[in-house]
């Protein structure tokens, strides 16, 4: 190939780029400034190339100009990275003044030990990015040197973390008084010595033995002590600097991913691959090879490796765990329009990988010569052994060898990870030119050529079998019925077999949506998968009792994923999820509306396991953090769009579960509740981010608090455990800081300023309406003084407030109140003061008169039902008011001599401990909880079509009624 400085299309780019002469300036003034001879035309016309291709290397020829000289110089592949080239240092850190000198014997502490990883590192990225855009190194040699690096900097963290903590906790001994390593496992390209120029590293974290730490000032378990070497391995890695990072580590492969402990010794791994190893996971572990350990350690892994790899006979079981994983890829290529991902897309580089793997996975226990986890040495040997013929695997090795090279190039450019192709044509031209091609239009061709061949490949891998004579009949239909809208017999006899109510109504709907201009103009690839998704969808109707109001509601998804076609591919290609989509929306409009304003949220459907099975609140915790994590962390806009999105998302695993009634009322209030918290609590940490980088971190008593002094309090519904799809949060916002203090940052504000600016943070991240929407409505007025009083509140004042100002119906919200976010001693001492407010004596009568009062008041004003109208089950009489009243007066008359009717701050626990004391019968309060549950379940159908909660039901009279009983006994009894 032509080097790029010898190419016309060089020059092309050359002029195309003004900052071309300011980019030579640059590298020349920085030789200037550290006393190195200005570059000779000769050398400009040798080295221009690289900085010009790559912004990544001019920054770093501009802060390290002496590297220039290196590579002049440099006329083969230095030796391999290494643990003792590091640690030792060399001359090229001389340049960055004595910060990075290395002539001196004592050893590293550790910010200059993280500095020499990150210069070590981009020494080396320097030189290999230089001799890949020359051309002067292959494509093995490159990612050998390049896993060669991650290895030596993971093994020299080890190192230097181990003499760190040697005093500390001693050394870990295994049953033979041996030293023991932390073993590190490489996995993915990083196991087959196959890394990118700006790759993540995938590891997982092992020990041999357990036991405990000897030979040091304290001693740890050995489980305690590899985790603590684990994370500082991740943070020596992972952290970023001002000179930038090392690698990016990602530990989700790990046995039972981000839930899993960091660290697992060696029989833990093997019962773990033995018992619960996934089929995704063999296929993972083809590539994985120990990477820090001893002899033992690579043995020891190596014989739980490959029996759970690589099956001894022919593994026909594996065919359909393969076939569902090369599904998911297809689906993924078109679910996320990846066609310029050279990586992902269809004919990208795991494509590659996959056939492959997918032979190693199949033939391997029986061919040994295929457990090699490096490609470019199975591809031959499959030729070799005919598992493909010579001429296929020579057009994959040529399109990996391709799509690897331009991958580098364009990792190279910022030093990125990044696989997608550049739509600006300077950006293009660049990238041919690193690739060495003269044009864009010469490498796009290529590249598409190569892909063709590899997808076909991966197509022709283990047959998916064929569609049905039928379904290529229906299919057919509608293909026809698009191309002709107007022929409304043809869209009559297509839904013939169908139960209409209305079927003309039915027929014009149809042919309203084929008739659209949407469906007119789309491309001959949506036409086809429109196609075959109506034929599905009618065939299903088929079945369908209320067919009618299904297509009235599916339709209008159909019509928001048009622009969008590949979501049609996943319905029509996961049967259970097109089931899903019907019954979901026939039970709830809801669905449509969610599902059509944000059509992403098909994903959800797309596995039954996740769908019908909502996360609890750890699970949902670590999930948003997982999506937080991918987002730049000053990109408010990014989180607070994210956080909506998930919150959807989740609603709709929970509410899939409420109308198939596998969860019952309770619980899907529990999980609408866990969520509302995790949720709070990531605001929480956000805002309070976001301020103490303004104005620094709230002082009280000389001691700065380096997390939030705050608790946010929910009452009524959050409070109580019953929210609801479209609950309000009520809530209150208690601080616990120095009122006389101030924030110690260069623009300090004082303490009670900084918590009420905490709180308004709060309530904007909460409430403002981003392109997905809002997270939830907040109701303040339940803060002493309502919306006089002051945002934020200390304890003290809070408690003050309760004791002596507020109002009867104050403390009976004060029993539907209780923490969900924020410091937990905090919120400790909020529940201390919530039950001593609620255990004062109070004169019953009294009580009893002020609640009777305040029901009076509520239902004549917020009852919205009548004689005519129906029953308003939340403020009518007999309704769900009633009983929260009565409860409520149960637990302020009585807590002071029944501490446990405080205990819980939900209504169905306090009917409990009513029952248990004493002071209701068994038989009442049983039948108050079922018709307490009962009208919360109807709540919430009755949300999720949009309907109002007056309702007409013959079958609830006699629970209004027994209610009704229930309150009137309550006003008349003297002795309650």
């Amino acid at each position: 190939m032509t080097p790029p400085h010898l190419n016309p299309n060089y020059a092309i780019f050359c002029e195309q780029s003004l900052s071309r002469s300011l980019l030579l300036e640059h590298v020349q003034d920085a030789r200037e400034r550290h006393g190195l001879d200005a570059l000779s035309q000769e050398q400009i016309d040798t080295l221009e190339p690289l900085w010009v291709l790559s912004e990544y290397l001019h920054q770093q020829f501009t802060r390290f100009p002496h590297w220039l000289d290196d590579l002049l110089t440099l006329k083969e592949l230095p030796e391999k990275p290494s643990v003792e080239a590091l640690m030792a240092g060399e001359a090229f850190f001389s340049c960055e003044a004595s910060a990075c000198s290395t002539e001196t014997s004592e050893p590293l502490d550790e910010a200059g030990f993280i500095k020499r990883l990150r210069l070590y590192r981009q020494w080396w990225m320097v030189r290999l990015i230089a001799l890949d855009i020359q051309q002067q190194i292959s494509l093995t040699e490159l990612t050998s040197r390049l896993s060669g690096l991650a290895d030596a900097c993971v093994n020299a963290s080890l190192q230097w973390t181990t003499q760190h903590y040697l005093a500390l906790y001693g050394q870990a001994l295994d049953s033979n008084g041996q030293p023991q390593s932390m073993i590190v496992i490489g996995m993915g390209k990083l196991g087959g010595n196959e890394l990118n120029l700006s790759s993540d590293i995938d590891l997982i974290f092992a020990f041999r033995e357990h036991g405990d730490t000897q030979g040091g000032k304290k001693s740890l378990s050995h489980q305690e002590y590899f985790t603590k070497l684990g994370q500082k391995l991740i943070q020596h890695l992972d952290q970023v600097s001002a000179d930038g990072f090392v690698f990016r580590v990602d530990m989700r492969l790990r046995p039972f991913g981000q839930s899993g402990a960091l660290v697992l010794n060696m029989d833990s791994l093997e019962n773990y691959y033995q018992d619960q190893g996934r089929d995704w996971e063999r296929y993972a572990m083809i590539k994985a090879r120990v990477m820090s350990g001893n002899t033992l350690d690579v043995r020891e892994f190596e014989a739980l490796r490959k029996p759970f790899v690589y099956r001894k006979y022919l593994d026909f079981g594996a065919i359909g765990a393969l076939r569902d994983l090369k599904q998911m890829i297809a689906k993924e290529v078109r679910r996320k329009g990846i066609e310029h991902n050279i990586k992902l897309g269809e004919g990208g580089i795991r494509e590659v990988e996959f056939i492959a793997q997918a032979l190693q996975i199949l033939h391997g226990g029986r061919d040994q010569k295929l457990q090699t986890p490096a490609l470019l040495e199975v591809l031959p040997y499959l030729a070799k052994q005919d598992y493909l013929p010579t001429e296929e695997v020579e057009q994959l090795r040529d399109a990996y060898l391709l799509l690897r090279r331009t991958e580098h190039a364009l990792q190279a450019v910022n030093d990125e990870q990044t696989q997608l192709l550049p739509e600006d044509e300077r950006a293009r031209t660049r990238i041919a030119l690193m690739v060495g091609f003269p044009s864009w239009e010469a490498l796009d061709e290529r590249l598409w050529e190569v892909r063709k061949n590899v997808h076909r490949s991966f197509v022709a891998l283990i047959d998916d079998g064929h569609e049905s004579s039928e379904e290529v009949k229906n299919q057919e239909t509608w293909r026809l019925l698009i191309k002709h809208p107007e022929d409304k017999e043809a869209i009559e006899d297509a839904i013939a077999l169908i139960a209409w109510q209305d079927q003309e109504a039915a027929i014009m709907r149809i042919a309203q949506l084929l008739s659209s201009r949407t469906v007119v103009y789309m491309q001959p690839i949506g036409h086809e998968r429109l196609a075959v998704f109506l034929a599905a969808l009618i065939t299903k109707l088929t079945d369908e009792v209320n067919p009618d109001l299904v297509l009235e509601r599916v339709f209008p998804i159909l019509e928001a994923v048009l622009r969008r076609t590949a979501y049609l591919v996943l319905l029509c290609e996961n049967q259970t999820a097109l089931t899903h989509l019907i019954r979901l929306c026939r039970e709830s409009v809801w669905f449509t509306e969610a599902i059509s304003t944000t059509p992403a949220l098909l994903d959800e459907l797309l596995d039954a396991n996740t769908l019908f099975s909502p996360p609890d609140k750890t699970m949902l915790a670590e999930e948003l953090q997982q999506i937080l994590l991918r987002l730049p962390e000053e990109d408010e806009e990014a989180q607070m769009d994210a956080m909506r999105r998930f919150r959807r998302s989740i609603i709709l695993r929970i509410a899939a579960c409420d109308i198939t009634e596998i969860l019952p009322v309770m619980k899907v209030s529990d999980h609408l509740t866990w969520l509302a918290e995790v949720l709070l609590d990531q605001v929480l940490q956000q805002s309070w981010q976001y301020l103490t980088k303004k104005h620094g971190f709230p002082v009280s008593q000389g001691e700065a608090a380096y997390s939030p002094q705050l608790a946010i309090i929910g009452y009524g519904k959050s409070g109580g455990w019953e929210l609801g799809y479209d609950s309000d949060l009520d809530l209150v916002f208690i601080h616990d800081a120095q009122a006389t203090g101030s924030t110690d940052g260069e623009r300090s504000i004082d303490n009670l300023t900084f918590y009420t600016r905490l709180g308004q943070r709060l309530i904007h991240m909460i409430t403002s309406f981003t392109a997905a929407g809002r997270l939830y409505e907040v109701d303040m007025r339940l803060r002493p003084s309502g919306n006089s009083g002051l945002l934020v509140s200390s304890l003290d004042a809070f408690k003050d407030y309760q004791q002596k100002e507020a109002w009867v119906w104050e403390h009976q919200a004060l029993t539907r109140s209780r923490g969900l976010a924020g410091d937990p001693n905090l919120l400790a001492k909020f529940e201390d003061c919530r039950k001593e407010i609620i255990a004062s004596v109070r004169d019953r009568n009294e009580l009893k008169a002020e609640v009777i009062k305040m029901r009076e008041k509520m239902r004549a004003h917020l009852d919205t039902g009548g004689k005519d109208k129906g029953f308003d089950l939340k403020q009518g009489a007999g309704g769900i008011i009633d009983i929260e009243f009565m409860v409520q007066y149960l637990v302020l008359a009585w807590s002071h001599q029944y501490p446990e009717l405080m205990r819980f701050s939900d209504n169905v626990r306090q009917l409990e401990a009513a029952a248990s004391v004493g002071l209701l019968d068994k038989d009442q309060a049983e039948k108050m909880t079922d018709t307490y549950t009962l009208y919360r379940s109807l709540v919430h159908r009755l949300s999720l079509q949009h309907q109002s909660r007056v309702i007409q039901n013959e079958k609830l009279v006699s629970n209004q009624n027994m209610v009704s009983q229930f309150w009137s006994h309550f006003v008349t009894d003297k002795n309650v």
